[in-house]
């Protein structure tokens, strides 16, 4: 049987629950994550949309993007809860909404060549990519 976990904003208004049977993780360092987020970088997790779901607040988020790919924000905070991405095929949650602990953790930093010059990225031997993790 699947571990489901749960996740929610920060005010509570939007509830969801995904599988512990994420795919991949890592922390992206790009400016688009940096902005939504307001933070140095965006841990992450992805995994397949049919094993996403929400649980309340359907009618409480603000998608910015379309179909195929957009971030879905809390209407009410302003959270971040998840992007749909790959052409809609997978969610990569944001892992600080998970009120549940998964069983992934991140496992490189992407787009280090445009993240946040007042940050240093800590000594955590995770490997870092200019990129994706696929551009080496």
């Amino acid at each position: 049987m699947t571990r489901k976990l749960s996740g929610k904003c920060f005010c509570g208004a939007v509830h969801y629950e995904v599988a512990d049977e994420f795919v991949y993780a890592a922390n992206c360092h790009c400016s688009n994550c940096r902005r939504t987020t307001g933070s140095a970088f965006k841990p992450f997790a992805g995994i397949e949309r049919d094993k996403f779901a929400l649980a309340e607040g359907h009618h409480g988020l603000i998608h910015f993007g379309d179909d195929s790919g957009h971030d879905a924000h809390c209407s009410r905070c302003g959270s971040l809860l998840y992007s749909l991405v790959r052409d809609g095929a997978y969610v990569h949650v944001a892992m600080g909404t998970l009120v549940d602990d998964p069983t992934i953790r991140p496992t490189a930093h992407i787009f280090v060549g445009s993240k946040a010059r007042w940050f240093t990225i800590a000594d955590d031997d995770l490997p870092q990519y200019e990129g994706h993790a696929s551009d080496g």
